[in-house]
């Protein structure tokens, strides 16, 4: 056991309460990434999981800082590191570097003998809180108000709370990834049948780009439902004429790449390829020479000839990231005044030394756990998923 009694506390704000941007890395974007952590704690990291052994596993989305990478055991998008982490049952404590909602569908995959750990309660995600379940439950009275309910199947992208996920499975309905959307989308229009349509919650720019591009879908079918509104903003005849009625919810990142970023990309770097995500806004995509899920994105890149000159449009600590796994090829971030995602940048060394320091110590802090009514029906939702053919499951 690593001696930690004489050594001061790590100077932590683990709630997210108050603004030491020092200790709290993440919450303001300088438009740089934040300093490495000092060797010491590095030193820390590695005496304390050292300690725990097998007893624990660490998790690591691909967004995460390199400080944070290097003590993961896999990485990967969310939905694959709730896999890995019930694949480990004999690891009691899951440690997951990621947000909240990654957490919780952990949290729902494992077992009841395993704990997950999230380092800091604060790593949020914007686009999942902007479905609140109040707001959802609200949407879909309003749905049986306007007397279509009975013909709307709900698709909810992985980037959302466990209770959003629960009513998804109590309404019949399916989860997706980024990378089986497609699927998830056909599958649900098809059980919707003639004339039905499709509740996409919450990131309107990946279901208008998977109704739009992947299928073939004419844009006049997508409406946008505002949780602000009554009746979302839309009157029954636009709902009546709609196929897919989608959440006003977008990612902080990757909405705000922008037209005139490409442009710019096109101009200034001659031969440049532009990759994209799908959760980008559709004008953005349309522009782009690939779109694809954060795994796509790297597989694209790791299986370019060397020379190739890319601009990445998704998160900052992954282009950099895949730019020295890869420095044969050019890459360059699509749009430099967008920062990281500050909230998955809220899981840095200090927080995730802290966590497991404590774990060496016998206390177990930031547990995630889902209530077990709310587990049951996002369980459903998300074996529904599973059950889709042929897809990887992957963000």
């Amino acid at each position: 056991m690593t001696d930690t009694a004489s050594r001061p506390k790590l100077p932590l704000l683990v709630l997210g309460q108050g603004t030491d941007l020092h200790t709290e890395r993440g919450v303001e974007c300088p438009g740089d990434l934040p300093p490495a952590s000092d060797p010491e704690l590095v030193e820390r990291a590695r005496a304390a999981k050292a300690a725990l052994g097998d007893r624990v596993f660490v998790l690591g989305h691909h967004y995460q800082r390199d400080e944070v990478i290097e003590f993961a055991d896999t990485t990967g998008d969310s939905f694959k590191l709730a896999k890995e982490a019930a694949a480990r049952p004999d690891a009691p404590w899951i440690v997951f570097c990621g947000v909240h909602f990654m957490a919780e569908s952990a949290d729902i995959l494992t077992s009841d003998d395993q704990t997950v750990i999230l380092p800091d309660l604060a790593a949020g995600c914007s686009m999942a809180d902007m479905a609140a379940i109040d707001q959802v439950e609200d949407c879909w009275d309003d749905l049986v108000e306007a007397g279509i309910a009975d013909r709307v199947v709900p698709v909810t992208y992985m980037n959302s709370s466990a209770a959003i996920k629960a009513f998804t499975g109590r309404h019949g309905g399916t989860i997706c990834t980024s990378s089986n959307a497609r699927t998830a989308l056909t599958w649900a229009l098809d059980k919707a049948g003639d004339g039905g349509k499709v509740l996409f919650l919450p990131d309107q720019h990946l279901g208008r780009n998977t109704y739009a591009r992947d299928l073939g879908g004419p844009l006049e079918d997508c409406v946008v439902w505002d949780p602000h509104k009554p009746m979302g903003g839309l009157t029954p005849e636009q709902l009546d004429a709609a196929t897919m009625i989608l959440w006003r919810g977008h990612c902080s990142v990757h909405g705000r790449f922008s037209v005139e970023a490409v442009e710019a990309a096109r101009r200034d770097i001659p031969g440049v390829k532009v990759i994209v995500h799908p959760e980008c806004r559709h004008e953005v995509v349309e522009l782009a020479d690939e779109v694809g899920s954060t795994e796509k994105i790297i597989k694209t890149i790791a299986a370019a000839p060397a020379g190739t000159k890319w601009v990445v449009g998704t998160e900052l600590n992954l282009v950099r990231r895949l730019g020295q796994q890869f420095p044969e090829q050019q890459i360059s971030f699509l749009e430099k005044n967008v920062c990281y995602c500050s909230t998955m940048n809220r899981i840095d060394l200090p927080h995730l030394v802290w966590a497991l320091e404590s774990l060496v110590e016998g206390r177990v802090v930031n547990p995630i756990r889902v209530d077990p009514d709310v587990a049951h029906h996002a369980r459903i939702a998300l074996d529904q998923m599973l059950a889709l053919p042929g897809e990887t499951h992957k963000d």
